[in-house]
């Protein structure tokens, strides 16, 4: 089946919700004017209350190195995502594997980006929405990814309980990631809509 992570969690029962539906992974916001933003203190609680092998992701935007360094002093995060304009140096440059996001429109060069971050263990393909570097909920173009690229790729973006499996069909990606489409309000997670989520997921693995 393929990967899913629930990004933009601020609550612990949220990330049991999220395991106990199966979900891959959590990702916790460490961008302060995200409605989604996490202190180090709630997302140790958060990791602290999840059970064994669900992976813990540190999204960051254009953060100091010492920000980073200073959340990886604290937390023993699986992977980092970068939303900015990081280079693939910056991004090598914490010793923990690595997640990319695009945000996706016609003149964006996604095989130039995938060898730019060859390194990455995958592009997450988020769309793009002028002054927000991500959760907005708006989907993309799913044409203008190209058929083929040589590292994995997550796809993110205004998917849904609704829309998830046609969009495990069309890209076969190796990951969905979802925010606001299984969201009651920003940051707050509804758990029915996980529950379709995930049942999304499976049906597109049917």
């Amino acid at each position: 089946m393929v990967r899913v992570k629930i990004c933009g969690i601020t609550r612990v029962e949220d990330g049991l919700s999220c395991a106990r539906f199966g979900v891959d992974a959590i990702g916790l916001v460490f961008y302060a004017p995200s409605p989604r933003n996490v202190s180090v203190e709630q997302a140790r609680a958060i990791m602290l209350a999840l059970p064994p092998f669900v992976t813990t992701v540190g999204l960051f935007v254009d953060a100091s190195p010492t920000t980073v360094e200073g959340v990886l002093a604290s937390l023993p995060l699986d992977l980092l995502q970068f939303h900015g304009q990081e280079s693939a140096a910056y991004c090598e440059s914490f010793g923990r594997p690595y997640l990319k996001a695009v945000r996706v429109k016609p003149d964006v060069d996604l095989v130039q980006y995938a060898s730019a971050y060859s390194t990455a263990k995958a592009l997450l393909l988020d769309a793009h929405v002028e002054g927000i570097v991500g959760g907005t909920g708006q989907g993309f173009d799913w044409g203008l990814i190209p058929q083929h690229l040589p590292v994995p790729v997550i796809l993110s973006g205004g998917l849904s309980p609704e829309n998830v499996a046609e969009g495990i069909h069309r890209i076969q990606p190796s990951a969905v990631d979802v925010s606001s489409g299984v969201e009651a309000s920003k940051g707050i997670k509804d758990v029915a809509k996980i529950a379709a989520f995930m049942q999304g997921v499976r049906n597109a693995s049917l």
